[in-house]
């Protein structure tokens, strides 16, 4: 069988600035996008004209963040549940759509998992729980967007949400979380290596803390007004301010736009100077 020729990233310099950030007619998929960073970076992703497939463990966050964004702009996204730890699961949501979008532009993997448990204690399936969300569910994602992109023969973008932890260790009880973290910085370069001959770029995001209805949760903080002092025990940004998930999902956007069409393999700090 002979191997098609490789597809080569457009020079976009003479398209209008709002022509490169527009996602109009692009269909997109966001793992974990019920709620919090995923459903910000949904929002964003719709607002720039893409339709978006909402991917989430919960189908009832699923549904309801597809119903929102349906009433900004009708029919730009479809709720749906998906376990991004299980292969048929993964495929059957890139064959979703593919179905009812008419393809895939841009997949981003968010979904993740956080449980603070000291190393000493963590158990066996504690870690590869933590592993099978946040780096083979990456892995997985990838792949099937990368195999529905070849096959309609015109790339596309893969992001993968990493985090400051991808850089350095962080608070104690994390080991499981900043290994997978560490593990889906160093995917997104192979992968932008593997991909880019079929024209798909690969790009990371790495968030700071950010308060968000999960990160919340895992802290055992359940009142927004305690997120300061959360924050007293994280170093502290130099910008005067907590990040919001907004300010993480308009990275996203550039990644999936063509602002970025000469970036891939990169991890981009959304971190407000955090990390060293």
């Amino acid at each position: 069988m002979q191997e098609s020729a490789p597809i080569a990233v457009p020079d976009v310099s003479s398209r209008p600035l709002a022509e490169l950030i527009s996602l109009s007619g692009r269909r997109a998929v966001v793992t974990g996008a019920g709620q919090g960073l995923g459903r910000a970076v949904a929002e964003r992703l719709v607002e720039a004209g893409a339709d978006v497939l909402v991917a989430d463990l919960d189908q009832e966050r699923a549904t309801a963040a597809a119903e929102d964004l349906n009433a900004r702009r009708r029919g730009a996204a479809l709720g749906v549940r998906v376990d991004v730890t299980d292969p048929d699961d993964v495929a059957a949501t890139a064959d979703l759509a593919v179905r009812e979008l008419g393809g895939i532009d841009i997949w981003v993997n968010n979904a993740g998992i956080f449980p603070s448990v000291p190393a000493l204690d963590m158990s066996a399936e504690t870690w590869d729980q933590v592993f099978a969300v946040n780096a083979r569910g990456v892995f997985l994602g990838a792949k099937e967007a990368a195999r529905r992109m070849s096959d309609a023969g015109h790339g596309g973008v893969i992001v993968n949400v990493v985090s400051t932890a991808g850089f350095r260790g962080t608070a104690p009880g994390l080991a499981a979380y900043v290994g997978s973290k560490h593990a889906t910085r160093g995917l997104t370069r192979q992968l932008a290596l593997e991909f880019a001959p079929m024209g798909i770029r690969v790009l990371g995001v790495a968030p700071t803390f950010v308060p968000t209805e999960g990160n919340m949760a895992a802290a055992g903080v359940s009142d927004p007004a305690e997120v300061s002092h959360l924050m007293s025990v994280m170093q502290p940004t130099i910008l005067g301010r907590l990040g919001v998930p907004d300010d993480v999902a308009r990275v996203v956007l550039f990644c999936a736009s063509d602002l970025s069409a000469f970036m891939t393999g990169s991890t981009l700090l959304a971190d407000a100077g955090e990390t060293a």
